[in-house]
């Protein structure tokens, strides 16, 4: 199943057996890790974002195949996101490319 994403032309990787909720708790991580990327967001709302999504995508292996059609797609790296916004001490959190 894919999402259309509205900022861009691609759509998110998600997985037909999440129910509506889990689609609107990993679908809120791909919004936020943009919004890190391109505007800046809150460091706490987007590790906050992380942490739910883990609650629906608990496994490695599949937060992995996740974050590599996300980033193919998007360009953006969810791992790479989370691991800056961890090591930073700022309220608000952008990626610097």
């Amino acid at each position: 199943m894919k999402m259309t994403n509205s900022n861009a032309n691609y759509q998110y990787p998600l997985d037909d057996t999440w129910t509506t909720a889990e689609i609107i708790t990993v679908t809120t991580l791909y919004q936020q890790v943009e919004a890190a990327n391109e505007t800046g967001t809150e460091t706490a709302a987007l590790l906050a974002a992380y942490r739910a999504f883990k609650t629906v995508v608990p496994a490695k292996s599949e937060e992995k195949r996740l974050g590599r059609e996300f980033e193919a797609a998007s360009g953006y790296s969810i791992y790479r996101t989370i691991r800056a916004a961890n090591a930073s001490n700022k309220q608000r959190f952008k990626v610097q490319g």
